[in-house]
């Protein structure tokens, strides 16, 4: 139920109690105490700066890497919509709103003859892609991140650089409760044609090997970092986290409605009817199970957030 207090009034959307499983890839979550749909940056700011510095604020983007528990969250869930998603390309440069999909972003940048193919198999939002500093076929985010915009806790509009925000693998440095309102990247120039080529043939590998027709939310856990014999780390795809789930005898294992995808180890997925509880429990079963026959603690990938159901 949401929390007992007077919430700022808003032009957006504000809504008490919102089920947060239909906005997750994967549908499960209990609900949050409020679900705010900002109608723009102003009513965002405004928002925010009015809002009781003590309670918690979650910006949740299209839900695509995340577990919400059964029990909900204790929060304000801001969620950003068309007002956000903004896209200009000029002067070699693309600036796209932290709602826009990562792979419309790719596709607008190639047909402009600017290189930013990776995000074309990316699913998710830039807000995301930037939190998390997503990544593939050898190339980050942040490698071609110039800067950022945010909401700051208190309402102010920042800017912060790439430097601001210390990518590296799978995360970064934004500050709790702050809200990407859009970012900037200065991506290699590309032939539109070469660019458009190359997403095709990522998308079609990415169809040959990943579950993309079940309810999941992308790669489970982190490729763990390799240690040379001098104990230093190494680069961090030398140990593939999919390889050491299945020589752990984990793939295909069920919990529930959760299953480890027989197609792609390390997909957790929804076959109908799982819980949170069903997959983060699995998800810990293999996590167990890799360290026990490798030795190797896996990290989560996927953001598990909220409380669990009593």
């Amino acid at each position: 139920m949401p929390a007992p207090l007077s919430l700022p009034a808003v032009r957006g959307s504000l809504t008490p109690g919102r089920l947060l499983a239909d906005l997750t890839w994967l549908r499960v979550g209990g609900p949050a105490d409020w679900l705010f749909q900002p109608a723009d940056e102003a009513d965002l700011c405004a928002f925010l700066a009015a809002l009781p510095a003590g309670v918690p604020v979650f910006p949740m983007g299209v839900g695509s890497n995340l577990i919400v528990r059964d029990g909900g969250l204790r929060a304000v869930v801001i969620r950003l919509g068309r007002a956000f998603s903004g896209l200009t390309i000029a002067d070699g440069r693309v600036t796209a709103g932290a709602a826009m999909l990562d792979a419309h972003v790719a596709r607008k940048a190639a047909e402009a003859g600017l290189d930013l193919a990776f995000l074309r198999t990316i699913p998710g939002s830039i807000g995301g892609a930037v939190r998390m500093n997503a990544g593939c076929y050898g190339q980050y985010t942040a490698d071609h991140l110039v800067s950022v915009r945010a909401a700051a806790r208190d309402g102010r509009i920042v800017t912060l650089t790439r430097d601001d925000l210390n990518p590296r693998y799978r995360q970064t440095d934004l500050p709790e409760g702050w809200v990407l309102l859009d970012a900037t990247f200065a991506p290699p120039p590309g032939d539109p044609e070469d660019l458009a080529a190359r997403m095709a043939d990522q998308l079609a590998r990415r169809d040959a090997s990943q579950p993309v027709k079940d309810r999941s939310a992308g790669s489970t856990f982190r490729n763990p970092a390799g240690f040379s014999s001098t104990g230093r780390a190494d680069d961090v795809h030398d140990l593939k986290a999919w390889k050491l789930i299945q020589d752990a005898g984990m793939q295909g294992a069920r919990r529930g409605g959760a299953q480890m995808s027989e197609k792609h180890a390390n997909f957790l997925i929804n076959t109908g009817g799982a819980t949170a509880a069903d997959l983060e429990g699995l998800g810990e079963e293999v996590r167990k199970r890799v360290l026990h026959h490798s030795g190797i603690s896996l990290e989560w990938e996927i953001m598990r957030v909220g409380e669990t159901r009593d």
